[in-house]
């Protein structure tokens, strides 16, 4: 097994993959910004270097800098957690070519998956079910505006090179499509230096349900049952859960399946996710494949007593898998909720200094964190400050166990999503199950609107 791997992230994740290390014996190398300098990640290390300015640009983008201190600190492999650099080919080929493991899939995987339009491709020939829509570049808008009416509107215009929401855009009329073209367009240039566009049917109210697998580098692949993660803002995901209410167990197999086929029509080799679109009829569509760990990976490893962090270094180290998917069982509930410091009220970024810091303590009870009391929360990042995971033997119990956690939750100095998380899980439409993307615009903004 290696013995020092740098870790080429911060805040929770960097965190989290150094306790497993830790636990397995591997010395871990922390790199930071001068914003960073009294991070946890930074104190939990064996080692730590400074690589640059506070913007992400100027030191965790910095491909030279982060392989220069690799080589010098004697790493073998680095871990690009998520975000950032995680899910850049460029950077995985770099980490290659200077005698560095990197712990994920092949560049040319990353390449393929980070491309929409060239993933849509991949999964149509593999047979995996795929949203209607067109596998190429769109050349203008009045193409757009053709495609567009033989599918039937509402659809989506989107950025093939996009993520995390930008370049993305639901468009109901031939006047709605004219008008967020050229500035859909300009975003996913700006963002992504692609300006490339696509369109597809929009599905109305889906859920956003994703499997976990896991593949060896003799593409043994598995899934690990899938995760709900419907409930989101601005298409950032704000509650998960895992295994989703609404699915049936032939949905679930046949969806894990279709999950196993996409891997192996790729060749993947590590821990990946297949995220899929779930209409009202349970009918399933392959959405993108995220070709790292993914934040909410608390939850799968909660149900299933797996440390995904471990087996993305003994896959990447070469070991085969230990189990096979008749192995892999479901054990209980679990219910993961994302803290940031942000306005509850209009979900902008709320930076400042932690004073206060008390965490709900309990058996079911998991903590990831990015900061310690005292710490300040920068405008440079993203705002997420932690992670809470609760788990429970049934769906209602693990409930029960998060308004309990979020209630003796304390975050004093700065502005929480928590009042917000609160309303959610209690509220009526989540007691039943009933997370569909559109949660948030429907349930919290008729509340306010009431008032």
């Amino acid at each position: 097994m290696f013995k020092k791997i740098l870790i080429a992230n911060r805040g929770e994740i960097a965190v989290r993959i150094m306790r497993t290390c830790k636990e397995m014996g591997i010395n871990t190398v922390a790199v930071y910004s001068e914003a960073d300098e009294k991070a946890p990640h930074v104190q939990l290390a064996d080692e730590a270097y400074l690589i640059g300015k506070p913007r992400v640009n100027e030191s965790y983008l910095n491909i030279d800098k982060i392989i220069q201190v690799a080589n010098e600190a004697g790493a073998e492999a680095i871990h690009p957690g998520y975000g950032l650099l995680s899910e850049n080919a460029e950077f995985a080929r770099r980490c290659t070519e200077s005698g560095l493991v990197f712990i994920g899939p092949d560049p040319s995987v990353i390449s393929k998956m980070g491309s929409k339009i060239e993933s849509r491709r991949t999964m149509e020939k593999a047979g995996v079910p795929v949203v209607p829509g067109i596998d190429y570049p769109l050349k203008d808008e009045k193409e757009a505006i053709q495609i567009a009416n033989e599918i039937g509107y509402p659809v989506m215009l989107k950025a093939s090179a996009g993520g995390g929401g930008i370049g993305m855009q639901i468009v109901r009329n031939d006047e709605e499509l004219t008008k967020a073209y050229s500035g859909n367009q300009k975003r996913a240039t700006d963002f992504f230096g692609d300006g490339a566009m696509y369109v597809e049917k929009y599905v109305e109210n889906p859920r956003h349900i994703e499997i976990q697998i896991l593949a060896d580098k003799r593409h043994h692949t598995v899934y690990l049952w899938e995760r709900e993660c419907s409930i989101q803002r601005r298409h950032q995901k704000v509650v998960e859960e895992a295994p989703s209410p609404f699915l049936d167990d032939e949905t679930r197999a046949k969806m894990g399946e279709a999950a196993v086929k996409a891997a192996k029509a790729i060749g993947y080799v590590n821990a990946g996710t297949i995220e899929f679109l779930v209409d009202e009829n349970k009918n399933f569509y392959f959405l993108e494949m995220n070709t790292r760990l993914q934040v909410e990976h608390p939850v799968t490893e909660e149900i299933t007593g797996l440390d995904l962090v471990k087996e993305q270094l003994k896959i990447a180290w070469g070991t085969e898998l230990s189990f096979t998917q008749s192995d892999i069982k479901r054990m209980g509930h679990a219910i993961e909720v994302r803290i940031y410091a942000e306005d509850p009220k209009t979900f902008f970024p709320s930076p400042g200094k932690i004073t206060t810091l008390e965490l709900p303590r309990g058996e079911n009870i998991r903590h990831e964190l990015a900061v310690n009391e005292g710490s300040t929360v920068t405008p440079f990042y993203d705002p997420m400050i932690a992670k809470l995971i609760v788990k429970g033997s049934t769906r209602e119990e693990a409930i029960d166990g998060m308004k309990k956690a979020l209630d003796q939750y304390v975050v004093e100095g700065i502005k929480t999503n928590i009042p917000m998380l609160q309303t959610v899980i209690a509220h009526d439409a989540f007691l039943a199950g009933d997370t569909t993307t559109n949660f948030v615009d429907k349930h919290l903004k008729q509340k306010k609107a009431k008032k």
